[in-house]
């Protein structure tokens, strides 16, 4: 049956097991049964359309929220009605992404275009692999010492949070791994300078988390292995795109896609290729990282959907002009609340040392913490929403990844200045 885009249409239901409109009469399936007191028919007015038009610009500032959480978070909304328009019908195509088999021509273009990508905003040469996976960050704790160690190596651990140390944890099942800084006693707010590292001159590698989502610690600079056939391992997973980056630097690069480059689902793995194909034998195939290179990041049912959500996120990237032009949007972000914080006179406090302080995450308490609760609510009043710091931490944390805007820092500032104004 044709109809025109967004044309109303009314069907009456006068039977329940026959739908009648003004040009058929089609048996209906009764999965959910019609129930009615009476027999009177039913008017009921839908509008169809074959394209999904994009809402109103006002639709922005009326209907979303600054979206301040650490993850899933906040996507570019140029992005969000780019996906929108696409939903329903992929470029012609007659059918979804979502419904797309990811061994197509459609969908395959679409993943190769997102490597194409990627590797462009970060510079990453033909040495190193690009895959697309699922299991999230915490997946590739288990998977990077299983394809890079066997049992007896030693490997080195700097724990600058939370996420590095169940990295290094869950390492202990498959290698030998050892703690040679920890921030826990300083409640993870600095980073150790690098010449004091007790490093293993026999480690296989080096781990580092470069930015704690938890307690916004950045390291802003990257130490090098001491033993010069060691890797340098980053779990990138809350500032990966955020700014430029050496990848020749590291082994491997990791990354969950939902803080800065998509949704959930997606974690990325930047792999030297030399160090693809030694998985241990008890390595689970959808852990070992030569089954995904050999595949092409296609040997099972990807998380389509999010790879294609991260293309256009990557497209986005580079139309801004690359990570050299969206690390200076970042650190004016960071500067204008972090400025905020400093200059209330201890209403609001900063735990983390000043030189390593996160551009993506930051964390801020207030003098009196029984304020803290109220702050969160009354910011949510105002559209400012997932402020509530981590509940293993408390106090505050706003989350101010690439997408958000500088309008969503700029209110909440306002809004902690005229909050110190009525309690301070």
């Amino acid at each position: 049956m044709a109809m025109s885009a967004n044309t109303p249409h009314t069907l009456l239901l006068k039977n329940p097991s026959i739908i009648k409109t003004s040009t058929t009469t089609t048996p209906s399936i009764h999965a959910f049964p019609i129930k009615r007191a009476t027999n009177k028919p039913i008017s009921i007015t839908c509008s169809y359309s074959a394209t999904v038009a994009a809402p109103p610009a006002s639709a922005s500032a009326q209907d979303r929220v600054f979206n301040f959480a650490a993850g899933p978070a906040t996507l570019p909304e140029n992005v969000l009605r780019k996906a929108e328009s696409e939903l329903y019908n992929w470029r012609g195509a007659g059918m979804s992404v979502m419904e797309m088999s990811h061994r197509g021509k459609e969908f395959l273009s679409i993943i190769q275009k997102a490597e194409s990508d990627l590797r462009k905003l970060l510079d990453i040469s033909e040495d190193y692999a690009v895959l697309f996976l699922q299991g999230g960050a915490t997946t590739q704790f288990a998977g990077i010492p299983l394809n890079i160690c066997k049992p007896e190596d030693p490997v080195d651990y700097i724990v600058t949070g939370s996420w590095g140390d169940k990295a290094f944890k869950e390492a202990t099942k498959y290698c030998k791994p050892k703690v040679i800084w920890s921030g826990k006693s300083e409640k993870y707010t600095a980073i150790p300078s690098f010449d004091e590292l007790d490093q293993n001159p026999n480690a296989r590698y080096l781990h580092i988390c470069a930015n704690e989502t938890i307690h916004g610690v950045e390291f802003k600079d990257y130490p090098t292995p001491k033993n010069k056939d060691a890797l340098l391992i980053a779990d990138m997973s809350s500032n990966f795109c955020s700014k430029p980056v050496d990848v020749s630097k590291f082994g491997i690069i990791y990354a969950g896609a939902q803080k800065n480059v998509g949704p959930s689902g997606v974690t990325i793995v930047i792999i030297r290729k030399d160090l693809i194909g030694n998985a241990q034998e008890i390595t689970p195939v959808m852990l070992d990282y030569k089954i995904h290179a050999d595949n092409n990041s296609l040997y099972n049912t990807p998380p389509c959907y999010g790879i294609y959500m991260c293309g256009l996120v990557f497209e986005d990237l580079l139309a801004q002009g690359g990570l050299v032009e969206v690390e200076k949007k970042n650190m004016k972000k960071a500067q204008i609340l972090y400025d905020a914080i400093d200059e209330s006179k201890g209403f609001y406090r900063c735990p983390v040392e000043k030189s390593v302080r996160s551009l993506m995450n930051v964390p801020f308490t207030l003098e009196k913490s029984e304020l803290e609760g109220e702050f969160v609510k009354e910011a949510a009043k105002e559209n400012m929403v997932q402020l509530k710091g981590h509940r293993s931490v408390g106090g505050m944390r706003a989350s101010i990844y690439n997408a958000m805007p500088f309008a969503g820092v700029e209110k909440l500032v306002a809004f902690m200045k005229d909050f110190q104004a009525k309690h301070g």
